[in-house]
């Protein structure tokens, strides 16, 4: 990859085709979102590496409750090793781990791996892992918008002004674009410059709708599994040929 490529600071990934990577090979769906595991722990080490300071990735959706109870039991065994055996490596390589989603849905011992693991590692300073568990955009915003009419009521309650007037008052202010960031799962997070999907597909599935309202999206044929470093580099580089606008107009070179 060319030195003189700016590296995103946020990269978001869905990773798609575990299944249809088992099954091309002849085996079970399971074994495909095994592989992916491992590729997830080798893609966070190359864009760290690169120098990219967020990563996101969609590990489980709100939707895939839906699939076969099997395949639902083993990615949350999965989730499970990982809460547990990366400790170790996340002190070496000073990760900072945040898991964004509705958790209380999850059984209550994943829910205490991941409170453990967040609190261990809230102080390392190198990449920033976002895990995206049980995770759903719209889900994200309909509790960020709760928590934000809750803290405009609380306001207003301990103000002793619990008139209607006041109450939208704080209500607008809680409910402003600001407002809205401070109560995301991401709050305090920049918002992803590039989002890569793999195997083909070229939608967003609920992910990260707020936060990539200004992303580079990226979409690649390999299956999640197949994913490397140097597909990583080629999404890198289609970054680098995007015209970042954000709606507004650049002045053209004379």
């Amino acid at each position: 990859m060319s030195t003189e490529y700016i590296i995103p600071q946020h990269v978001a990934i869905i990773m798609d085709g575990n299944g249809r990577w088992a099954k091309r090979r002849g085996l079970p769906r399971t074994m495909g979102h095994a592989q992916g595991a491992k590729v997830v722990e080798q893609i966070l080490e190359d864009a760290d590496h690169m120098g990219v300071r967020y990563l996101t990735v969609y590990a489980f959706s709100t939707e895939n409750w839906s699939r076969p109870d099997n395949e639902v039991k083993a990615l949350m065994n999965l989730l499970r090793t990982y809460m547990k055996t990366s400790l170790v490596k996340c002190a070496k390589n000073n990760v900072c781990i945040r898991v964004i989603g509705e958790r209380s849905m999850l059984d209550p011992d994943l829910q205490e791996s991941i409170t453990h693991l967040e609190n261990e590692t809230r102080n390392n300073t190198g990449i920033h892992f976002q895990i995206a568990i049980n995770y759903g955009g719209r889900d994200e915003i309909a509790r960020a918008a709760r928590k934000a009419a809750m803290k405009a009521f609380d306001a207003a309650q301990a103000a002793g002004e619990l008139s209607r007037s006041y109450f939208a008052q704080v209500l607008d202010e809680c409910m402003s674009i600001e407002g809205l960031n401070a109560q995301l799962d991401t709050a305090g997070l920049p918002d992803p410059d590039l989002l890569i999907r793999t195997c083909g597909e070229e939608r967003i599935s609920n992910f990260l709708l707020w936060q990539i309202a200004y992303s580079e999206l990226y979409f690649t044929d390999a299956a999640w599994p197949d994913f490397t470093k140097q597909e990583l580099e080629k999404a890198i580089e289609a970054y680098n040929h995007r015209d970042r606008k954000y709606g507004g107009l650049k002045e053209e070179k004379a």
